[in-house]
């Protein structure tokens, strides 16, 4: 049962104090390996009788496809982004987490509002504002923070995705060189996370282990979280649970807009077209030169 705690005034007109479910937080810099990490406890837990929701940032049906255009181009600054992921937060947890918690889910969140006080704090928000922005946030039952340092953390980012601009911190630092960029975001990000995990009390896991090794200590951890077993699940009390993050998106905001699309198309004799936006010509030449 998840006791209900804001971590400022809340959602406007929530008026429960308990919820079902738990509420579980994975928290850790890029390439730490959360999202394996989040795939194996889905699987682990729905084998032992509990309903899931995995969520993560960008997944909010409202924000998260503006979102992620916003992050193809380089045109909004660091405040306006830092409300658009609060925007995407806030949507997710209205009518998407909460719903699940609501009916018995586990819900797994792929990052949390730490996260984004992290990244927002480096790129020189306040931390008291930024703190005061998520006031709207329920706290979750467990945080676990996947903890690395930096020279663990850069041969597995070279192995897996490669530098990313925005996890190099390219949109603010100076310079050109990803990897240089990199290694000074990621300092400032390692150490601002292990500022939150002592102000938050995170559960601190050691991330340099092996997959399976992080995985069992996970798993004796959150059993701690569970009831002894599963609960019923009021199923029909989730009013959105976008398993599947594609038709997710294409549910977005603009997706809304299909009874204009139809007729524009009728009238025009004219398929829809679409187009990417174009990354930042920093980033694409940074990213040919790694």
């Amino acid at each position: 049962m998840t006791k209900v705690q804001f971590f400022g005034s809340g959602l406007s007109g929530f008026r429960e104090k308990t919820l079902p479910g738990r509420l579980i937080v994975l928290e850790g810099t890029d390439g730490v390996g959360r999202s394996t990490q989040i795939g194996l406890l889905k699987n682990w837990l729905e084998s032992s009788g509990f309903a899931v929701l995995d969520t993560g940032l960008t997944r909010s049906l409202l924000a998260g496809r503006g979102l992620k255009k916003a992050k193809e181009g380089h045109t909004l600054g660091a405040k306006t982004m830092d409300l658009f992921y609060a925007t995407d937060l806030a949507d997710r947890l209205e009518n998407q987490m909460i719903p699940a918690l609501r009916a018995g889910f586990v819900v797994l969140t792929d990052r949390y509002v730490y996260s984004l006080m992290a990244r927002a704090i480096v790129r020189g928000a306040s931390a008291d504002w930024i703190q005061s922005v998520y006031g709207f946030a329920l706290k979750p039952d467990a945080v676990f923070y996947l903890k690395i340092d930096l020279p663990n953390l850069i041969p597995r980012v070279l192995t897996s995705t490669g530098f990313d601009y925005w996890e190099s911190g390219m949109d603010f630092l100076p310079g050109d060189d990803m990897y240089d960029c990199f290694v000074q975001y990621q300092t400032r990000l390692l150490a601002t996370f292990d500022q939150l995990a002592r102000q938050y009390a995170f559960d601190t896991v050691d991330a340099t282990q092996t997959v399976n090794k992080v995985f069992s200590v996970l798993q004796r951890k959150i059993r701690k979280a569970l009831p002894k077993s599963a609960p019923l699940v009021d199923a029909p009390r989730i009013f959105v649970t976008p398993l599947d993050h594609a038709a997710a998106e294409e549910a977005d905001i603009e997706g809304r807009r299909e009874e204009f699309a139809a007729a524009a198309t009728q009238a025009s004799g004219l398929g829809a077209k679409s187009t990417k936006g174009k990354a930042p010509d920093r980033q694409a030449n940074n990213a040919r030169e790694a």
